[in-house]
């Protein structure tokens, strides 16, 4: 429904901001309404699962609370510690933690105020996505690139629940729109405040320096594409202001100079990831998803099905990755092949890469432009149709305290 009715909006190749806005609020009250409804279900919700931060607050705010979101509420209101060999807070970066604490200022309240990041950084990202495509898609295109994003069965992150993920998307869109305009030193800024939120922020590092020696490229032959040759050969056009992208480096930088300072240990972030209960430390078994093979073979059917349904959005992102070269350019497809690249060589199991293809979001650009130009017009409602069921199935799930992703 909801990508009819932005492709009957589009049908003049103008959807305004108004009306992507009123489609983001329209999602967002009624996966609200899903996820408290789920909530209502189940007498208790087990305290693993919601923060311990603030209680009594109305059910559609502590229904968007559950399992990181206890981490970030704690980290907000009472910082980091590292226990070797234990779970710590020290695995979450910075950013949103400390934008919690910032808007707690304002409402007194750290649920309130997660929820809140998260609604305003998944509205502004939604817009951005939608000026970002203006150039680079069909009008068409356009609407169903816009659609499979907002409906992607893991959007769900973008619409309330208290993680990062809305945040960093933002910081991502955001960087790459200024660098668009030239403003490198901008999009540097805006980078190290995703570099000091998420891991995969490097991805954003590699797509800005690659993105901003194929705009040099396109200057100096005139043409949109560039090959591998000429990208290398403008190196050498490479100015002081250029550099200002690098600036994203800095985000992660002064984290682990923050770690290494208070605790010894830089890479600590990294290190306790290995602890028991989270068990993704490194080396072959997670390489080579022993612990995947194991679940699909000898796991519970609900385990099965999770891990499954993210090992398959991320296969197809995988599988998108030479088109978003060849529409694209250089620099997005480095971007996306670092931001997946990282979860799927990290994670054992695939848990959680559901969402960070969310952060691939160019792939959804290329779903959007193979739709309008190799499949029938039924099957352009059918999709985004199907994906939404999944997205309120992922929501329900989330509202009874499962963890999706």
């Amino acid at each position: 429904m909801l990508s009819a009715v932005i492709q009957g909006w589009g049908k003049t190749m103008h959807v305004g901001w108004a009306r992507v806005s009123a489609a983001y609020a329209v999602v967002a009250v009624a996966l609200t309404a899903i996820v408290t409804w789920a909530q209502s279900l189940i007498p208790s919700i087990p305290v693993s699962n919601r923060s311990q931060v603030v209680t009594g607050d109305p059910p559609w705010i502590d229904a968007w609370v559950r399992w990181d979101s206890n981490w970030y509420g704690g980290i907000a209101e009472n910082g980091y510690f590292y226990v070797p060999g234990q779970q710590s807070p020290v695995a979450f970066f910075p950013s949103y933690p400390l934008a919690v604490r910032g808007v707690t200022e304002v409402t007194g309240d750290y649920q309130v105020s997660g929820v809140l990041i998260t609604l305003v950084c998944g509205l502004l990202s939604v817009l951005l996505f939608w000026r970002w495509l203006q150039p680079r898609v069909s009008g068409r295109a356009r609407v169903l690139a816009l659609a499979s994003l907002m409906t992607y069965p893991y959007a769900f992150f973008i619409y309330g629940a208290m993680y990062s993920d809305a945040l960093f998307l933002l910081c991502v869109l955001a960087a790459f729109t200024c660098l668009e305009r030239r403003w490198f030193l901008a999009a540097g800024a805006i980078g190290a405040i995703a570099t000091a939120g998420r891991p995969v922020g490097l991805a954003l590092v590699v797509g800005l320096v690659v993105r901003t020696v194929e705009l040099l490229a396109q200057d100096r032959t005139g043409r949109p594409s560039v090959s591998a040759r000429e990208l290398i050969g403008s190196l050498r056009e490479v100015r002081v202001r250029h550099l200002g992208v690098t600036l994203a480096l800095a985000g992660l930088a002064g984290w682990c100079f923050y770690l290494w300072r208070r605790f010894g240990d830089p890479l600590a972030f990294a290190n306790v990831q290995g602890s028991p209960g989270w068990d993704q430390g490194s080396g072959p078994r997670t390489w080579f998803k022993i612990g995947f093979g194991g679940q699909l073979l000898h796991g519970p059917w609900d385990i099965k099905a999770i891990l499954f349904a993210q090992f398959l959005v991320c296969a197809l992102a995988v599988l998108a990755i030479p088109q978003v070269r060849r529409r694209f350019g250089w620099g997005y497809v480095a971007y996306v092949v670092v931001v997946l690249g990282i979860p799927l060589v990290g994670s054992k199991d695939f848990l959680g890469c559901g969402r960070y293809v969310m952060m691939a979001f160019p792939v959804f650009a290329v779903l959007g432009a193979l739709l309008v130009e190799r499949a029938p017009r039924w099957l352009h409602l059918t999709l985004p149709a199907v994906s939404a069921l999944g997205l309120v199935v992922a929501t329900f799930c989330y509202g009874l305290g499962v963890l999706v992703s």
